[in-house]
């Protein structure tokens, strides 16, 4: 069995004969004539087998998904039914062979973006013969491929990592696993290769990277899976601008080889502050405007007790909503931490519904500051600063997808100047708010242990895209000095610290360089370079929302042998 080429790459073969091998796609007979919908990888070939040819006899008995091959000559179709690419040809039918039989198949192939995802998700061998399902894997592989040739001609090494570590606090639930060999003791899957690819940089090898597999055991979304992949960088003797620089330079390649798509240089940024302020989001998407207006100052001490107290006011203006969609966007408001959704609309040179009554001496204002349109909205929130800019952040992006807001294309933006610290309220302490090992910038080590350490600015930086945070790092901590005070800002002591990271503490006790680097979300970023929906589209085995493996029916019990032999027992 030897076919020629890939269905897409015949052309040169016009009026020659060729093989071609595949699934059967669609059959159809027209009297005694079959023609037959040829699918291989690379697209679909309509196949002619004529009554009279040795050939018939065979096609006669394939169906839908059967594989075949067929031995025939290439021609152009009649003019009138040309069309664009391969069905421009058609093969003529000497030979064929039915090389494998199939049950019928639980959906139609060609209606795939109908069927309910559980369906495809148990079947993913048949999904993944869909062209559209293929093209996402094609483009996931140049991007590695991209990746791969990129790095290593800046001098990059592909490093690999331990997959079975101990388990150390990262913000996430570990997957843990019983070790046969040392009873009631457990390996972690790794979160990310954070310890190891810093002790790397302390080793000496000085550029590293890894397309790493990670595992979270973490609450599922649309760009969330148990097990997945992330592009990890670390780079030695290095300080923030030498990373990102390298990253939008890597972005832009991956992005020209890919898709052929020229991205800005260099990409716009935004501090944390600025992004939260304006955009209510540390992941702003920016294919849209809708930037918030601070109208603290215009309610201050004022008659409207629901704003005159606030800490924070913003608002933003926006087109003409029905009632309804304002309700829908205040029930977004309040998932998010508000308690409502204030709103008005422009009439004329005044206000009208809503909160028009307690506005009216500050209406001419708020049609100055905010440029709103004749008929236009203006929705408002108000409180603690945080709460009031997450909640119309939210809201922001509801109006996105409720109006169809955002543009075609690709808007990137980094963020930075992260806060080394937030606020635990639950557990009533400080903690990081990306690891223990990013580097505060070097002018607020001072407020360390201060009232003011929330006032910590980190080294740290997001790239985002789409309004997707793909890729996120920081400059590490080199200092075991600041790494102490860095303990000590989030309540651990020297003994917990050496209890939780004593070999990497010992370490960089040992001659350690200022280093830094990234990790991109190689999923979620292929998601958004393909148009997915979910990066469940771009995975080749997904686990659903729920975190089961439909197909392979995992997670699944094991026998009472296994778990005594790794001297574990389940609880009903």
């Amino acid at each position: 069995m030897k076919r020629t080429a890939y269905l897409s790459d015949l052309e040169p073969y016009l009026d020659q004969t060729v093989t071609v091998q595949g699934w059967v796609a669609r059959r159809r007979d027209l009297g005694k004539l079959i023609f037959i919908d040829l699918r291989d990888r690379s697209g679909l070939l309509q196949v002619q087998v004529e009554p009279g040819s040795p050939a018939f006899a065979e096609a006669d008995r394939m169906r839908g998904e059967y594989v075949a091959e067929f031995t025939g000559t290439l021609r152009l179709r009649p003019e009138s039914q040309r069309k664009e690419g391969l069905g421009a040809y058609e093969l003529i039918a000497d030979s064929a062979q039915l090389l494998s039989a199939a049950v019928t198949p639980p959906f139609e192939l060609s209606k795939g973006e109908d069927v309910s995802e559980d369906i495809r998700l148990k079947y993913r061998y048949l999904d993944l013969r869909r062209p559209e399902m293929f093209q996402k894997l094609l483009i996931r592989s140049q991007v590695s491929a991209a990746i791969t040739a990129f790095l290593t001609a800046e001098g990059f090494i592909n490093v690999e990592t331990p997959m079975l570590t101990r388990s150390t606090p990262e913000g996430a639930r570990d997957f843990l696993v019983p070790s046969r060999l040392s009873p009631g003791e457990f390996y972690a899957l790794p979160q990310s290769p954070q310890l190891f690819k810093q002790l790397l940089m302390i080793a000496g090898v000085d550029r590293y990277f890894q397309l790493a597999r990670c595992f979270r055991d973490e609450d599922l979304r649309a760009d969330r899976q148990p097990d997945f992949t992330q592009l990890d960088i670390e780079m030695s003797f290095v300080n923030q601008e030498d990373i990102l620089d390298l990253n939008e330079r890597l972005l832009r390649h991956v992005f020209k080889t890919a898709l052929d798509v020229d991205l800005p240089s260099p990409f716009p940024r935004l501090t944390y502050q600025q992004a939260m302020d304006t955009y209510g989001s540390d992941k702003p998407d920016l294919r849209f405007g809708l930037p918030f207006v601070d109208v603290t100052d215009l309610f201050a001490g004022g008659e409207f007790a629901a704003f005159a107290k606030a800490a924070c006011v913003k608002v933003l203006a926006t087109g003409e909503l029905t009632r309804k969609q304002i309700d829908e966007l205040e029930r977004v408001a309040k998932q998010n931490g508000a308690g409502g959704l204030a709103w008005v609309r422009r009439d004329g040179e005044g206000l009208s519904g809503g909160i028009s009554k307690f506005v009216g001496k500050v209406s001419g204002e708020l049609l100055s500051r905010t440029g709103v349109e004749q008929g236009g909205t203006l929705l408002f929130a108000a409180g603690e600063w945080k709460k009031a800019v997450t909640a119309l952040g939210a809201v922001r992006t509801a109006l996105r997808d409720l109006l169809h807001l955002a543009s075609a294309g690709f808007e990137t933006v980094w963020v930075t100047d992260f806060p080394q610290l937030e606020y635990d309220e639950d557990n009533q302490r400080w903690t990081y708010m990306h690891h223990p090992f990013t580097a505060p910038h070097p002018e607020d080590l001072a407020l360390f242990g201060t009232q003011r350490q929330g006032e910590i600015r980190a080294q740290a930086y997001d790239l985002v895209l789409n309004g997707f945070e793909v890729g996120g790092g920081s400059v590490r901590i080199h200092d075991p000095e600041v790494q102490r005070q860095m303990f000590g800002a989030i309540g651990f002591s020297e003994e917990e610290a050496h209890a939780q990271f004593g070999f990497f503490l010992d370490a960089l006790a040992s001659g350690t360089p200022p280093h830094g680097g990234v990790a991109w979300g190689f999923d979620r970023l292929i998601m958004v370079m393909s148009g997915a929906s979910s990066i469940r589209e771009v995975i080749a085995f997904p686990k659903n929302n729920k975190g089961s493996d439909l197909m392979a029916q995992a997670p699944s019990s094991v026998n009472a042998a296994q778990l005594a032999e790794l001297g574990v027992a389940v609880l009903e």
